[in-house]
């Protein structure tokens, strides 16, 4: 016991006069409820020695009750040579190295045996602080310092006789050791390295994705610890062996951690102004150490950016003839945030039309250039910007209208004048225009057999909401006896112009100029007033307008009738189909008489749009009637077909039809053609792409699906859209559906 008192007390004084640098963790064993990382050998081979050890008690009650690790010799074996033992051993993992011990001992000890505690300095020796000869079966405590680690502690139960000696077995010998504090000094700083979203450079948004990674060669790895600026944003804590003893934690193995730690972390980034962080991720051991990554510049904005600035349209905002609009803008300030990448923008007009949303990329771009719209009409166009971070806010858009009209304005003369031997004091026609709207014109007149036109002196009368204005012209009082042609010039708010020299019921707008007749002639009776009713038929749709599927017959339906009601029998009447502009066909004229009520009916057959008149010239006894045009629209014909029919996200979509042409060409530049796709939540038709076809009607088309998971059955449709020249309303294809899987 005097022995042990000298190595303590030099080894205190050692501990006192180190300064303590390097970092250090307590392991407790066999206490606490905790057990013991420790190996036990017996140097005889197995034969003398016996190892015991309860360590851990049952919960609730004194947790040292009954704990210990203890060193028995054998029952019933001899004698034990000297120098041989029975030990326990705690090994300190690599790279550290033991600086104290703190436990309690006890013994009974007989013919030489001793119980001796000791450390190893790493060379494999046994340097002793502590020695008890004799039995002492009272627990008493015991700590002892270390000026320089060591490798490994141990407690063993010795024959401390001479090699060539023997102690006694009978009585039993033994040592015991329980409530051990073991301190390791761990002056290795752990490693750090980092990968993942947040570190792939360029701006960041939103919670990202860090991926770290973190090695310790001496108590292992306890935190990963990332911080932006300073702040923590991210901790992982690791698994180790440790427990808390009155309020500390301590290891409960020699090596308590992991040496080789990874894992992901979801940093959030909202918290932060937009601009330049500092990235820091640091790795902290189980004696404190820490270990840091390269500190990292990270570029966050969470915020989209402002709305643009003066947005303005290139030519105005009026009605255009040419389909093309290009606009420009500025982009508002972003300070330190991450500069504009692009323009998101989406075009919706009339008939449901929705472009959908598109992105233009470039950075700082401040201009769209080359809008088309897909018809003529008023649409609107949505901008908004998106930064380099992929911040947008489709809220923060502005609008700007886009008008389109490529259609030149319908013009007719709507006087008829009698033929009587005065021309009428004045000539009137009507121009008609559905977009922009008809802006003016002029009358013009020249006699039958001059080359010259002579402008007269004519007053545009603006239109009413159905987008119908007219022009009246005067006629001279002066003119000389003969035939007079007129033409009117129309145009619309656009700019399209059109000419006619006819009346709505396409006949020559002319009047005649006779002298008086010489004679004047009694009276003729007073002619009964006639009415004609008329109305367009297929199946059980009908009326004054109506809209029919490609290549069915439609049927005339009316009757012609007194002023009182009652029917006109056997009476003829013309009935003439003026096809839609750019039909092939040539004006049609069917004579039909009226049945014995004054009904009549005539089957119009297959073909494209056009405007039905019908007309009674009157008799000696009835006066002419007419019967204001009847609009018959004919949808356009157009198949389509698409291959193949099943098919993965990103794997090309064939498809492919041809339309019909019957009585009507091929526009020069083919045949415009959208696809659209069904959208189930809306229940409206969507476009997908818009296409032409060949001179033939033939078109063909490729679309691949990116942004679709799982599977979805899609519907698909062509549509030949109405322009100018075409002679069809806007036809559907029967729909094709494909299934693709994601």
């Amino acid at each position: 016991m005097v022995a042990m008192g000298v190595a303590l007390a030099l080894a205190l004084l050692l501990l006192g006069a180190r300064e303590a640098t390097a970092g250090k963790y307590a392991v407790a064993q066999c206490g606490w409820y905790v057990g013991a990382d420790a190996s036990w050998a017996d140097t005889t081979g197995g034969a003398k020695f016996r190892p015991d050890a309860y360590c851990v008690p049952p919960g609730g009650g004194d947790p040292f009750d009954g704990s210990h690790l203890k060193s028995f010799t054998r029952d019933g074996a001899a004698t034990a040579s000297g120098t041989r033992f029975g030990r326990w051993r705690w090994t300190a993992p690599a790279g550290t190295g033991i600086t104290q011990v703190r436990g309690t001992w006890w013994h009974t000890l007989h013919d030489g045996f001793e119980q001796r505690l000791g450390v190893d300095p790493g060379n494999g020796g046994f340097e002793v602080f502590g020695d008890a000869t004799a039995t002492d079966v009272t627990p008493r405590d015991f700590v002892a310092g270390f000026a320089a680690p060591k490798a490994a502690f141990e407690d063993r139960l010795l024959c401390a006789k001479a090699e060539s000696k023997s102690c006694s077995l009978d009585p039993g010998s033994w040592s015991a050791l329980r409530a051990l504090t073991i301190t390791v000094e761990d002056d290795g700083a752990p490693s750090a390295a980092i990968g993942d979203e947040l570190t792939w450079g360029g701006w960041r948004r939103g919670t990202q994705s860090l991926a770290f990674w973190g090695s310790d060669l001496g108590s292992g790895v306890r935190f990963s610890e990332t911080g932006l600026d300073g702040a923590r944003v991210g901790l992982t804590e690791h698994a180790c062996a440790k427990a808390s003893i009155g309020g500390e934690w301590r290891a409960t193995q020699m090596l308590p951690c992991l040496t080789s730690v990874s894992g992901t972390q979801a940093i959030p980034t909202t918290s932060f102004s937009d601009g330049p962080h500092t990235l820091t991720h640091c790795a902290t051991d189980f004696a404190g150490n820490v270990g840091c990554a390269t500190a990292r510049t990270v570029l966050i904005d969470n915020n989209p950016p402002a709305h643009p600035r003066n947005l303005v349209l290139a030519g105005g905002e009026g009605w255009r003839r040419a389909n093309d609009f290009d606009l420009g803008w500025a982009n508002p300030d972003q300070g330190v945030a991450s500069p504009i990448a692009g323009a998101s923008w989406r075009i919706v007009g009339p008939a449901g039309f929705d472009s959908g949303v598109r992105f233009s990329p470039g950075r700082e771009l401040t201009a769209l250039s080359d809008l088309m719209l897909p018809a003529p009409g008023a649409y609107t166009l949505q901008v908004w910007l998106r930064d380099e971070a992929g911040n947008e806010a489709p809220p923060s858009a502005l609008s700007v209208p886009l008008r389109l009209d490529n259609v030149a304005p319908g013009v007719a003369f709507a006087v008829d004048p009698d033929s009587g031997s005065s021309p009428p004091d004045q000539i009137q026609a009507d121009i008609t225009d559905v977009h922009s709207g008809p802006a003016g014109g002029a009358i013009f007149l020249r006699r039958l057999g001059a080359e010259e036109w002579t402008e007269l002196v004519t007053k545009y009368v603006p239109g009413n909401a159905a987008g119908v204005g007219h022009l009246v012209a005067l006629v001279p009082d002066n003119l000389g006896f003969g035939t007079y042609l007129f033409r009117a010039d129309a145009a619309d708010a656009a700019g399209n112009t059109a000419s006619t020299t006819r009346r709505a019921d396409g006949t020559e707008m002319a009047i005649r100029k006779t002298p008086a007749p010489p004679v004047v002639k009694p009276a003729e009776p007073a002619k009964a007033k006639t009415r004609i009713f008329a109305r367009l038929r297929r199946g059980r749709s009908f009326g004054s307008e109506l809209t029919v599927p490609f290549g069915v017959d439609t049927v005339l339906n009316g009757r012609l009738v007194r002023a009182d009601g009652s029917g006109l029998a056997g009476r003829k009447l013309r009935v003439v189909s003026r096809p839609s502009h750019g039909a092939l066909v040539p004006t049609r004229v069917d004579a039909v008489s009226s049945g014995p009520r004054g009904g009549f009916s005539l089957d119009l057959g297959a073909g494209p749009s056009r405007r039905v008149t019908v007309s009674y010239p009157g008799d000696a006894g009835l006066e002419a009637s007419r019967r204001p045009s009847l609009a018959l629209r004919v949808r356009g014909g157009i198949g389509l077909h698409a291959s193949p029919l099943r098919l993965h996200v990103g794997q090309a979509l064939r498809l492919g039809g041809r339309v019909s042409t019957l009585g009507a060409p091929v526009p020069r530049r083919g045949k415009l053609v959208a696809i659209q796709y069904f959208e189930t939540a809306t229940r409206r038709w969507r476009p997908v792409l818009v296409t032409r076809s060949d001179h033939d009607g033939r078109f063909h088309a490729h679309y691949r699906f990116r942004y679709i998971t799982g599977a979805a059955s899609i519907r698909l449709r062509a549509t030949a859209l109405s322009e100018d020249g075409w002679p069809y309303a806007p036809g559907a294809s029967r729909p094709v559906t494909v299934r693709v899987t994601g």
